[in-house]
């Protein structure tokens, strides 16, 4: 049709010839989207984005916020999975049309971009699930209200502050009587610097390893501190979360603590070079323009779990917690348990299987008030005591109390500010 119409290939067409073009199109990418992954996998996906999407909804109403908002390759997955799989193929597709590339080059290059963006993306859907689960069952079951950010929307995605040298959390919860917890997620992420002075404190975030959810107790708006190594805040507790069946043997070629700082004129050499060549070094990937250059650099080749491991071993937080969709061998597990990993598996997307990570998470809340502090040592106290209340029911009885004993309360009040 082409050779017949647009033999230049302009692709500037009209009419019946253009919407003849465009089904074939669609027709095509289909086709190899199918070849690609199968139409399980593309079943399941839109099972799991209608999941996540429920669960969205859930956490927005428990939070009491106006909406979300979303990284910009997750939002176009979720509205239209099959959709967005077609847009990673529009270069090759035309490259193809041009006599670029070969049918067997389009195939194969083809196959791999929709597969990786197939599993990058039911990869943050499960990752985000378990997130938001994590913050409605904190506002169901502690009265966790929002306490950043102020303008009502929820924030899934990378923030986009790096560049003022700055991490900021996604969420701040506010649990009454027990104080606050901040929610990072995947950090540490690089920022802004502008001499090699600044790229040598700023390098430990270009090389970190960045583990899905990281939580701080207490009130905390930038993750960085530069005194620290890492230069991030020490984390409360880690979560990971592994959405498929054999996670645990999958191998990832970690280079991040292991990659020698650059200098500022290296660093633009690089850039120069090409942004994919340059910033393979960098950031740990390996194009393969960039293998002999990555080579000459140390890193190691690792199993999932130990990677896992690693985070624990690097960031030492006080709890860490790996949420596995599937069932976890016992061997796995039990290895990761020794490290002092939990493992929460067979969780599937059933909310209710982590009650025992939000427990933990109101156990680490730390107040950022002198009222907030005098109010969790007295819930902590009455649990101790198999007593668990709200915060909020326990000021209602206290005053209740007080109002009813006025008379010994006066004479204790006196004797305490005398």
């Amino acid at each position: 049709m082409l050779d017949e119409h647009d033999p230049a290939r302009t692709f500037k067409l009209e009419g019946d010839v253009k919407e003849r073009f465009e089904l074939l199109s669609k027709r095509v990418k289909r086709q190899l989207i199918l070849e690609a992954v199968g139409k399980n996998a593309l079943n399941r996906a839109g099972k799991w984005v209608q999941l996540f999407n429920e669960a969205l909804r859930e956490c927005l109403n428990a939070l009491g916020l106006r909406g979300a908002l979303l990284s910009k390759e997750l939002k176009s997955f979720v509205e239209d999975p099959v959709t967005h799989l077609e847009k990673k193929l529009f270069i090759y597709f035309f490259d193809l049309l041009r006599r670029r590339i070969s049918l067997e080059g389009f195939r194969e290059k083809g196959h791999a971009a929709v597969t990786t963006s197939l599993m990058t993306n039911l990869r943050s859907i499960y990752q985000n699930w378990a997130l938001l689960s994590l913050w409605t069952l904190l506002a169901k079951e502690y009265g966790a209200e929002v306490s950043y950010p102020e303008h009502g929307y929820l924030h899934l995605e990378r923030l986009g502050r790096q560049r003022l040298g700055e991490i900021n959390p996604n969420l701040i919860l506010r649990l009454a009587g027990r104080g606050s917890l901040s929610f990072f997620l995947e950090v540490p992420r690089p920022v802004s610097w502008e001499d090699t002075s600044d790229l040598v404190k700023a390098w430990d975030l270009y090389t970190a390893l960045r583990p899905d959810i990281m939580v701080c107790g207490g009130f905390i708006t930038n993750l960085i501190d530069l005194s620290q190594t890492p230069p991030i805040h020490q984390p409360d507790m880690i979560i990971e979360c592994k959405e498929l069946v054999d996670w645990y043997e999958r191998v990832r070629d970690v280079k991040g603590p292991f990659a020698k700082p650059l200098t500022v004129e290296e660093w633009r050499s690089k850039w120069i070079t090409g942004l994919y060549e340059g910033l393979a070094d960098v950031l740990g990937v390996s194009p393969s323009k960039a293998a002999k250059k990555v080579a000459e650099q140390r890193g190691l080749r690792l199993r999932e779990d130990r990677v896992v491991v690693l985070y624990h071993s690097i960031y030492r937080p006080k709890a860490m917690y790996l949420i596995s969709r599937a069932k976890t061998p016992g061997d796995v597990k039990k290895a990761l348990e020794k490290e002092g990993i939990i493992v929460v598996d067979s969780v599937k997307f059933n909310a209710g299987a982590l009650k025992c990570v939000v427990d933990d998470l109101a156990r680490i809340a730390k107040p950022s008030t002198s009222l907030e502090e005098h109010l969790s040592q007295l819930v902590r106290s009455l649990e101790e005591r198999g007593l668990k209340i709200m915060p909020q029911k326990l000021v209602e009885l206290a005053l209740r109390y007080v109002g009813e004993n006025a008379e010994d309360f006066a004479s204790w009040l006196s004797r305490s500010v005398s």
